[in-house]
């Protein structure tokens, strides 16, 4: 292969050249970090023209089948993570393109998933900004001990969410669809219906991948079917619950608040009603936003185009063949 150009992208914090050493990529290519991210596909397929290998973080910068055909000089995509929807698996491996995942550093988003549930039961935000502004105490904090903690799903973050749980003293019930009771009391929870893992949490915690079986999966219905004053985190993805049968449980007090870091639309839109509730604790999709996440993520994308380069790709991403 010839000297390859290698774009990374999606470097919102403008720390990817130095969080680790990308010296290792200099006897295959030239490594440039691009900082402009225009929204319209004509633009970006210009600017991506000239790379033959394509880094991108998470779900950032979508990579559909309109802009795949627009780069002919694309061979390889490298994400963060072994997931990435934005880009169209199906359309990569049409064109040739070979798509690969990396490492993750495992306990970045249940870490954040606590300190949101903290938050948002001290009602630190209030109190913090009541300080801020030359006040002093504003409300009652609320208490987790003895509380339900509800989990939606419990795979690898889940179990850890529950693990942090029991700590706090709480009772944990959880369901996903193929949850075993095995799985449960492996991690100290009780699996429950989907039904009552609703009607008795008073923290619902969300961890499920979105797919079509899971999107809206969180409706009017099942947070009309909750406590009155039970609280909702989301750090997965936005579209499992149903945003406009959230706000509306929100703006009504039926929910007692939410804590989010994900949403329908990212960046979410300056005039987005979650961002003026009193009652959210909102932050900007950083569940995956650490150090030693990123530190993972890029050290990962470096061996994958190694070892993509001597022409043994490792962690490859592939399309779910249809009706799986």
């Amino acid at each position: 292969m010839s000297e390859l150009r290698i774009a990374v992208l999606d470097d919102w914090q403008r720390v990817a050249q130095g969080v680790v050493d990308w010296a290792a990529l200099a006897p295959v290519g030239q490594v440039e970090f691009l900082h402009d991210y225009p929204a319209d596909i004509d633009t970006m397929a210009q600017r991506l023209a000239p790379y033959s290998v394509i880094c991108v973080m998470r779900e950032r910068t979508p990579f559909n089948a309109d802009l795949l055909a627009r780069l002919p000089a694309l061979q390889l995509i490298v994400t963060g993570g072994m997931r990435n929807a934005a880009i169209d698996l199906a359309a990569a491996e049409a064109r040739g393109v070979t798509v690969c995942g990396g490492d993750s550093y495992r306990q970045a988003a249940p870490e954040l998933t606590w300190a949101l549930l903290m938050a948002l039961s001290r009602n630190l935000l209030a109190e913090a900004n009541s300080l801020r502004n030359g006040g002093w105490q504003v409300g009652l904090g609320g208490d987790l001990a003895g509380k339900t903690l509800g989990l939606l799903g419990l795979g690898n973050i889940g179990g850890t969410v529950a693990g942090y749980a029991k700590a706090f003293g709480m009772q944990v019930i959880a369901w996903s669809e193929n949850l075993t009771d095995e799985r449960a009391a492996a991690v100290g929870a009780r699996r429950v219906d989907k039904q009552v893992l609703f009607e008795e949490a008073d923290i619902l915690s969300v961890h499920l991948v979105l797919s079509e079986r899971t999107r809206h999966l969180v409706d009017a219905q099942a947070l009309g079917a909750m406590k009155r004053g039970a609280l909702l985190v989301n750090t997965s993805r936005g579209p499992i619950v149903d945003e406009q049968a959230l706000l509306v449980a929100l703006e009504s007090g039926r929910l007692g608040g939410a804590a989010l870091d994900v949403f329908d639309q990212e960046p979410l839109p300056l005039d987005h009603p979650l961002r003026r509730l009193p009652n959210v604790l909102a932050t900007p999709h950083i569940g995956y936003v650490t150090e030693n996440n990123y530190r993972s993520f890029f050290t990962s994308m470096i061996e994958d185009i190694l070892a993509w380069h001597e022409r043994k790709p490792i962690r490859v991403l592939q399309a779910t063949p249809a009706g799986r």
